[in-house]
């Protein structure tokens, strides 16, 4: 048993330390667990937020992950004290993941958990964002016709229904396949905390096209230099005489292989603790820079769906966007890898497409993974490859100890079948974020430019 007088002069060589920096929030948040050690006390996520953070009676958790962020960031300074200042403790104060306490422990004794705390039985994840999806799509739609509603609702209910049908067998039990794939370094940095996880797919922004009298819509148009209500009225103040033509009806699509892609990524992310809720899917046009620092990122999607997120995936990378949103362009060696789907989809022969994957962590700790495709059957290619032991063995063996990393995949296809993908390259980067693309290329593979 740890004496309060020794919990006091440790909890002070922590403080004087700086590590905890200025945030009056991060003080606030430490001396309030040395409290509830000293009382014994072992407080729940709500009464942190309350005492900690000033919130209110009405706060929901599982809508505001503050606690969890805090949380992280302030095991992350303890580790920066134990591997500086106080690197020759023999004892070391801790707090296990999922719960909210200060543990003392032996330096390399693991911490045993407490019982799983009570919470109340909540619906899968699958109906948690079927409801989510469809209560946001309500809100958004507001004075738009019922029409267009009943459009876009039905659309994300068939998708969303279809990944619950998939998906709900394999959230009922990890099997040891599963958790070798969670041991993964890709995995595992964002399974082995508390910090939130966002699932981004890539969706699309669609507007209609009015017919010659102007009332009715007769098509509905996917523009890539439209991507939101607002670029659609900038491009309709631009071009007056394009008014009675266009109308936005709050429409935004899904590729339908994201559903079945998924399937693939959700069970490898699934909660460890039963009730626990740390994934939500949501879409990247709703992704904003706050989430980006503040809770680990999977995207899902197609490259061309990326939005917010392009800019930080290609930061440092050889790769880059191509004009047709389905080809890569190699930096270093000047070729283009073009997906085929396009020109062979009223042919029988088979096509080429391409994966694209990376993984890296953010300026706040925060993992950042990109599972991506040039095209549909690349993109379940590349969530099949990252979610399989073999595969990852295989992108294991020409990443070594890289902070961050990304490489290319090739897929062979006919029609919407997946015939097999095969590793091209890999890139490593020196450091995070960089400007320029560091590091050695190793191919593993003859590149294929077409």
């Amino acid at each position: 048993m740890i004496s309060l007088e020794q919990l006091e002069l440790h909890a002070e060589r922590i403080r004087a330390s700086g590590v905890l920096g200025r945030s009056e929030l991060m003080l606030r948040l430490f001396n309030f667990f040395v409290d509830c050690a000293r009382a014994q006390r072992i407080p729940k996520e709500v009464e942190v937020a309350h005492d900690v953070f000033g919130k209110k009676a009405d706060f929901d958790v599982a809508q505001d992950a503050v606690v969890r962020v805090y949380i992280h960031k302030l095991r992350r300074k303890m580790d920066e004290y134990y591997a500086g200042t106080g690197r020759a403790d023999a004892l070391r104060l801790t707090i296990p993941k999922g719960e909210y306490r200060f543990v003392f422990q032996d330096h390399a004794e693991p911490v045993a958990p407490l019982a799983e705390p009570e919470d109340p039985e909540l619906a899968s994840e699958a109906e948690v964002e079927l409801e989510s999806l469809v209560a946001n799509a309500a809100a958004q739609q507001g004075a738009r016709s019922w029409l267009s509603w009943l459009v876009g609702a039905v659309a994300v209910l068939l998708i969303l229904n279809l990944l619950f049908m998939w998906l709900r067998p394999s959230l009922q039990f990890a099997s040891d396949k599963i958790q070798t794939v969670r041991n993964h370094p890709i995995w595992s940095k964002m399974l082995d905390d508390d910090l939130p996880i966002y699932i981004v797919v890539g969706d699309y922004y669609i507007f209609g096209e009015l017919d010659d009298d102007g009332i009715r819509v007769h098509r509905l148009v996917r523009d890539f230099d439209i991507n939101s209500p607002t670029d659609l009225e900038q491009f309709l103040k631009n071009n007056p005489e394009q008014v009675a033509r266009y109308m936005d009806m709050s429409l935004q699509y899904l590729p339908t292989s994201i559903a079945f892609a998924l399937r693939n990524v959700m069970p490898v992310l699934e909660p460890s603790k039963k009730g626990e809720r740390r994934v939500q899917v949501i879409l990247a046009s709703d992704l904003t820079p706050a989430m980006l620092r503040s809770a680990h990122i999977v995207y899902v999607g197609l490259l061309s769906g990326m939005k917010v997120l392009a800019p930080i995936v290609f930061d440092g990378s050889r790769f880059a966007i191509g004009d047709s949103f389905d080809e890569l362009v190699d930096q270093q060696t000047g070729k283009h890898y073009v997906s085929q789907a396009g020109s062979m989809s009223e042919t029988k022969a088979t096509y080429l497409d391409y994966g694209y994957m990376s993984a890296r962590t953010g300026q706040d700790g925060n993992e950042i993974v990109i599972l991506a495709g040039t095209r549909d059957v690349a993109l379940l290619h590349i969530t099949e490859a990252l979610t399989q032991p073999a595969s990852l063995d295989v992108l294991k063996k020409q990443v070594v100890n890289s902070q961050a990393f990304e490489a290319l995949y090739s897929v062979t296809a006919l029609e919407r079948a997946n015939l097999g993908g095969e590793l091209l390259l890999t890139h490593s980067f020196d450091q995070v974020n960089s400007n320029q693309p560091q590091g050695v290329a190793v191919s593993s593979a003859s590149a294929i430019t077409h």
